[in-house]
């Protein structure tokens, strides 16, 4: 006789995005979840994302896309919800290649050509739309915070084998970023992406944001919050130095002033790095490892908060499986 839903133990390991978004799913729908992890929240890769609902770079398949239908769908109900820290923003994504991927427009009803008059030097076009951009350190608390009254526990651990957890859970979901292929033993495919952005003060009263992701100079994003801007950045694969490189913030900052020429009043408040955790494909399945029933999820890059509800919600449904 299969298990009541409130019975179930579920562990998920990593408190990032992808992990709070799976308990989160996971306890609303009665199951009881423990999440564990050897960070905080507000130490995981995800607090350092700008962040955006932007498809960059994202594996191009059915099952992608309706991640991140899924996703946008959420974030657009939270962006009812001031406390969540998500809001809705316009914005253009700058093209200077003729075979610019426009895919993420099948997603956004207001999507359309920006007008020519407004684009940068050396730009062939833009496409411009309304997208949810989330202030990260809010959002995660929210979401954190959403969890525990849930019930959902949190352990600060370190795992070192999945094995840990075979008289512990029924169902373990491995969320744990760059670390998910060396848990299940039979992934040696994922790698960093490092990043590195620049947090300024938002004094300026900048609300549209703006990727150039082709820019000659390297890659510019500027992400208006509500008291701040995420402006970018690099993508550098293979590439797993924690630490802040000066020059670097110097270059993020010349770029992005030739787009938005207003970034030069503002204050720096912050600089940091993050290294996503990347993979050819999203790993996206269950299986039976060390005597474990594991889910895995993970590999997404930096799509991990574009994606995270809809992976939420596959996990949820991988659990009936």
């Amino acid at each position: 006789m299969p298990q009541l839903l409130s019975s179930q133990k579920v562990t998920v390991i990593g408190a990032g995005v992808i992990g709070l978004s799976t308990a989160h799913e996971l306890a609303s729908h009665g199951y009881q979840v423990t999440v564990v992890s050897d960070q905080d929240t507000l130490q995981t890769v995800s607090s350092v994302s700008a962040a955006i609902w932007f498809p960059y770079h994202s594996e191009n398949s059915p099952a992608a896309d309706l991640l991140l239908s899924r996703t946008l769908s959420r974030f657009q109900a939270l962006s009812l919800i001031p406390e969540t820290g998500v809001d809705l923003r316009f914005g253009m994504d700058i093209e200077r290649r003729a075979d610019a991927d426009r895919s993420w427009t099948n997603f956004v009803a207001d999507s359309a050509p920006a007008e020519p008059e407004i684009l940068p030097e050396g730009a062939l076009a833009a496409m411009a739309g309304t997208v949810p951009v989330i202030t990260m350190p809010t959002y995660l608390s929210w979401l954190r915070g959403q969890c525990t009254n849930l019930s959902v526990r949190f352990i600060e651990r370190t795992v070192k084998s999945l094995s840990e957890f075979t008289d512990e859970a029924d169902v373990v979901v491995l969320a744990a970023g760059l670390r998910g292929g060396e848990l299940l033993g039979d992934d040696d495919s994922v790698y960093p992406i490092r990043g590195q952005v620049v947090r300024l003060a938002n004094t300026v009263g900048l609300t549209e944001w703006i990727s150039d992701d082709d820019h000659p100079d390297g890659v510019i994003y500027v992400i208006p919050r509500r008291d701040d801007i995420i402006v970018g950045g690099i993508d550098v694969d293979h590439d797993s130095n924690p630490e802040v490189d000066p020059q670097t913030s110097i270059d993020i900052l010349k770029r992005a002033t030739t787009l938005v020429s207003a970034l030069a009043d503002c204050e720096v408040l912050e600089h940091k790095v993050g290294l996503r955790p990347a993979r050819e494909t999203i790993r996206l399945e269950r299986l039976d490892v060390q005597g474990v029933s594991v889910i895995a999820a993970y590999g997404h890059g930096g799509g991990g908060v574009t994606m995270s509800w809809g992976t939420a919600q596959r996990v949820h449904e991988l659990m009936g499986s």
